[in-house]
Parts: C-alpha cells; structure tokens; sequence
C-alpha cells in the first residue's frame, strides 16, 4: 500500500457513496486528480459540487467516478484512521514530559508521545510546532485550519531550545507571527517549570504573546506535573503555594492591562493555581467564554456555576439517596460543597466524597484524571458507599470503560459490590447523578480524556 492510498473501512447507508457501489475494502486513489495525504485533504477536496474520485476496487480495477452534490454533502465514506495517516510524534525531550514520567508495564499507547498539528484540530492536542515545515504552515493557511493550540512554554528561543532539549525550538517560534499574519486563530499554553520559566521569564513570555491578540484568543498557565517516576530527569521543584500566588499576581495584572487593549483577558491561570494558593476562582466574567477548559481553566467556576442554577430550577422533595463520589484530592473540596448545596434543598439525599489518594504515580499528582483503578478500589474497599457510586467520566480510557491501570470499571463494582455511575463533567449532570436522574441524553457518556483516538 503506497502512502496516499486509503483504505476505506466503512460506507454509510443511503449516501452518495453506496448509491455509486463504493464499498469497505476499496482504495481512495485521488479526488480531481489530487492525491491524498490526510483527512485535511479530503475534507477540503469535497466541498467542490463536482468530484472525480479515483477508486481501487478490491478486484483491482480502477474506476473513475464522477459525482455531482451539495457543496456541504457528506460522501459517506469512512477511513479505519480518523487523520488517514499515521500520527507524527514527537521529536522533542520537553523536561516536564509528562509520559517520561511513566511507570513501566502500561498498554504501549501511553508511551506514544505526539507531536502532530492535525490532532490540534481534531482532538485540542497542543503542539510545539517544532515537528511543522514550512508547507504544513502553508496548508494550514489555504484551507483555514483553526484554531491551532500552541505550546508555547516560554518565547526566550535559548531557554525554549533548553527545556524542549531541540536546537529548532527556538526559532520554530516564527511559524506564530505566520500563522498571526494569516489571521489564523491560536491558543497558547504554558507549563509553568518553577526554576526556568517562572518570575521574569513568565513577564516576557506573556508580553511577547500579546503582540499576537487577538488573533490568539488565549494562553494558559498550568503548573508542571511532577510523579514519583522522575528518575535521571531534570530536577524540577514543584509548585509552592507562595510561587503559585505570585504567578496569580502577575497574570491578572497582565489580564487587566488585556482587558484595557484588547477587551479580553487573554492570558489565564489554571484552576490549580488558585487552589494551591488557597485562593478563590475568578468570576465567570474573567474567562472570556471558556476557552481552555481542557487545560484545567476555568473548569471549578463553571461547574459551580452550572450545578448552581440547575439546582436553584429544582423543587426540594423528600426522596432517599445514599450514594459516593470517587474524585482526585483536587476537586474533593469543592465536591462537598456541592454535596452540601444538594443537602440543605433534598434532606433525604446523602452525598458522600471520597478524595482518592495518588498511590500510583505519587501524592504530587492530584488531579481526577490521572486516578486510577487500583487506588480507588485500595481506597475504597470496606467504605459505606450506598446504593451507587459515582466517578468523572475523566478518570477513563476515551470512549472505554477502563481506568488509566487497565482497571475495568466492570472489576470496580465486582470488587466493591457496587454499581458504578460514569458522569459527565457539566454541573447539570453532577445534579442529575446525586439525585439518581438521568443526565440530558439518558446516559452517563464517556469524555475523550487522555489517550489518542484512532
């Protein structure tokens, strides 16, 4: 099979496709005498009304087939690989990786470390553009991909090429003034490596990025994810409480100078921050509509939020609920607190939190998705749990019930003699699993957490 052939794994009933006897097993040669890299590709190619698609039947014969549609219609073909191509990794040695982090023994595909723009679009993976050429730049901007997510990490080029440990990372950083002058929008992150590019290095970094707002929308700071596996890697301290209010400090500086020039705050820190620092989240106002929630920002305040005004709709009764919620030490706190919130409307409704210590990777690691299935059932084996427990859907595989241990949530309530809730991570699904409702689609769904989708 050459490079930019594709197989194509699935044709869907009643589409173009099928009425022209397209069928799984085929090869996708070419559309208007194009070749194929990607998905990017394809997905361009098809908005014309009129298509020659070259097909490879499984007899081995060619066939040109001439199709006239909508310019929003869909063929009806599906690829066995979401990109049509294999994912590009990384060709960095970032010295706050988290997947060097990792214990031996895991499944293989925790080991993959990607470095890939395309995911960027698909899946919100940030990238440090070091594994880009000049023609995938190019091609970003001829078909308007965006926005890209960027990690950024610091635009000192010399400090950069230090902690990406790569000669080109530094100057990599001239694909964002591109990118910017296309009008391609972007978002930054920073993970903030106390040591290297906190304090002054932190200023310039958030004063370099702001040449590019508006056009990128947001930069977020986080804190660096340290395990107990840290073995022959650079030293990094963690995050102290005084370090993580001082980064607080100068970054809602920086927000109310954005705010002035650009009527967004641009730059924000990571719930974790603030929880660290023993401070309360910023208003709802200060997160300019939640644009990185997936890197921990502004997650605590919306779901306070959500879980607030879905509560205020409801009428208080007297129904008996005795059930446990499983989270990271991270979110425990202000899981009681909505514990507390359900008790004082539903009486009767008896919510239990269970913060889950970090035994696997290491108590420096708090957070619920990186929880897994061996220190909850160590931790909650013999505990009264009621009739139910509830775990974020975080804490899973990507559209899997296993844990990041390989732990099934099947074994989970075999072991604990107790069904398992996997819940959403809005608050009017937190609402819906304490009293024992159904979430909006009747189920509890599963969020596309920390490993890559095929």
């Amino acid at each position: 099979m050459k490079k930019h052939e594709h197989v194509i794994a699935e044709v869907l009933p009643g589409s173009i496709a099928e009425e022209l006897e397209v069928a799984p097993g085929d090869v996708l040669l070419a559309i208007n005498g194009q070749e194929l890299a990607d998905i990017f590709d394809y997905d361009f190619l098809c908005q014309d009304t009129y298509l020659e698609m070259l097909i490879r039947e499984k007899s081995g014969e060619e066939v040109l087939l001439e199709i006239e549609k909508e310019e929003d219609e869909d063929l009806g073909i599906r690829f066995g690989q979401g990109i049509m191509d294999e994912y590009r990794s990384c060709r960095n040695a970032c010295i706050f990786c988290f997947i060097d982090q990792m214990p031996p023994g895991m499944r293989e595909t925790l080991y993959f470390k990607d470095d890939d723009s395309r995911l960027s679009f698909l899946q919100g993976n940030y990238v440090t553009l070091t594994n880009m050429s000049d023609a995938d730049i190019d091609r970003i901007i001829r078909y308007r991909l965006g926005p890209i997510n960027i990690s950024v990490h610091t635009t000192n080029p010399e400090l950069r090429c230090r902690m990406l440990h790569n000669r080109f990372a530094g100057s990599s950083l001239e694909k964002i003034r591109c990118l910017y002058e296309a009008d391609i929008e972007m978002n930054g992150q920073i993970v903030l490596c106390p040591g290297y590019n906190d304090g002054g290095e932190l200023t310039r970094t958030i004063r370099d990025l702001m040449q590019y707002a508006p056009v990128m929308r947001s930069v977020s700071v986080v804190p660096v994810g340290l395990t107990k596996f840290r073995r022959g890697l650079a030293e990094i301290p963690p995050v102290t409480p005084v370090l993580a209010g001082e980064t607080i400090d100068a970054i809602e500086s920086w927000q109310r100078v954005c705010y002035k020039q650009f009527g967004l705050h641009f730059v924000h820190a990571s719930d974790e921050f603030y929880i660290t620092a023993g401070r309360e989240m910023p208003e709802e106002e200060r997160y300019d509509g939640y644009l990185q929630l997936e890197n921990g920002v502004g997650f605590v305040r919306l779901l306070l939020t959500e879980f607030t005004e879905a509560l205020r709709e409801r009428v208080g009764d007297r129904r008996v609920r005795r059930v446990s919620v499983a989270t990271g030490e991270l979110m425990a706190p202000y899981m009681q607190q909505l514990a507390q919130a359900v008790r004082e409307k539903f009486p009767q409704v008896e919510v239990r939190i269970f913060p889950v210590r970090n035994d696997f990777f290491g108590e420096k690691i708090t957070v619920s998705g990186l929880v897994t299935g061996q220190d909850l059932l160590a931790q909650l084996s013999g505990k009264a749990l009621g009739t139910e427990l509830l775990i974020p859907c975080n804490m899973l595989r990507s559209g899997e019930d296993v844990f990041l241990d390989d732990v099934t949530v099947g074994r989970v309530e075999d072991e604990l003699g107790i069904p398992v809730r996997v819940v959403p991570r809005d608050g009017d699904a937190v609402l819906a699993a304490f009293l024992g409702e159904a979430d909006d689609d009747g189920n509890p769904g599963i969020y596309a957490g920390y490993e890559l989708e095929s």
